[in-house]
């Protein structure tokens, strides 16, 4: 279990690493949303609120954060 908050660190750390084609900061933003944890939602909301990313990277983490809370009914 000590692996999926490192794991969540280092996905929304790529997601967030403007350096990074966007394609691969959606991909990770994808792997945050498989993971469906709280934390890696809370991730998700973060990233969704970073106005340096591009509509589509935020909209891609929102729609990720839409689905972990829809599983969680």
């Amino acid at each position: 279990m000590a692996q999926q908050p490192d794991e969540i660190k280092k996905l929304a750390a790529i997601a967030a690493d403007l350096e990074l084609i966007p394609q691969l900061r959606i991909k990770a933003s994808e792997q945050l949303g498989k993971i469906g944890s709280h934390e890696a939602l809370l991730a998700l909301l973060d990233l969704a609120a970073k106005e340096k990313l591009t509509p589509k990277e935020r909209e891609s983490a929102l729609k990720q954060a839409i689905k972990i809370i829809k599983s969680s009914h």
